[in-house]
């Protein structure tokens, strides 16, 4: 039984197929209406909900506040959909971390979505 947390995230994951956007986990849950929590926990504990009861939709396209994408699947499925996935330098935590090229172009606004229509 899915949640209406995990509701309100597929139904943002939808938008951001047919717009061919990513969201921050943020971003994902105010859509949604609701708080993403600590570290994005509780649109995480969402898209686990969704990728078992709605695995069409495409979940990777939630990426970190930090605009972090995992290294794992996530990187791979965002290439195989045309996105490019560069590693840079986290200042603050000395490391690589692997986010989109040109990231603020494929970051969802809802604001402009809404003016086009």
């Amino acid at each position: 039984m899915s949640s209406i947390r995990a509701e309100g995230v597929a139904e943002v994951l939808w938008e951001l197929k047919r717009a061919g956007k990513v969201a921050t986990f943020s971003s994902i849950a105010q859509r949604a209406g609701f708080s993403a929590g600590s570290n994005g926990r509780t649109v995480k504990t969402a898209l686990k909900t969704v990728r078992r009861d709605w695995n069409h939709l495409q979940w990777w396209r939630a990426i970190g506040d930090d605009r972090s994408v995992d290294r794992d699947e996530q990187a791979g499925l965002l290439v195989e959909s045309g996105f490019e996935v560069i590693s840079v330098k986290d200042g603050k935590k000395n490391t690589e971390v692997l986010t989109l090229a040109d990231v603020d172009n494929h970051l969802m606004s809802w604001e402009q979505a809404e003016a086009a229509e």
